[in-house]
């Protein structure tokens, strides 16, 4: 199966169980692997063939940015289906959402879930 991948796409939501995460918001990225036949689409040149990145980047920024979660997991979760249910050509799809700033103590990079989906078969 080929892969496109699009890497670190940033919004700023509103998501989190604490009450500031929910009023202030903060960053979030969003990390997918998308994986589809792209065999037509590198022989023809053609658009039509593959999945727009722009349109994908486009729902991605509605699901983080116009709605509010409590978990991360949420978001992810309603990006796979989103995206899955979309666009037929996608076969399976990873999304990793990264909060880099969470308001929790200690020294850390950021804080992440990944979760892996595919179309029923």
């Amino acid at each position: 199966m080929d892969k496109i991948f699009l890497n670190e796409l940033e919004f700023y939501g509103y998501h989190g169980v604490l009450p500031e995460e929910n009023r202030l918001g903060q960053r979030f990225l969003v990390n997918l692997i998308i994986e589809s036949d792209l065999q037509e689409a590198g022989q023809t040149d053609d658009l039509a063939k593959t999945i727009n990145y722009a349109d994908v980047y486009r729902d991605c920024k509605e699901i983080v940015e116009e709605k509010t979660y409590q978990l991360i997991e949420a978001v992810a979760e309603r990006i796979a289906s989103v995206l899955l249910e979309k666009y037929k050509m996608i076969q399976r799809v990873t999304v990793k959402v990264v909060k880099p700033d969470p308001p929790i103590p200690g020294h850390y990079h950021s804080v992440a879930v990944e979760m892996t989906r595919e179309r029923a078969k």
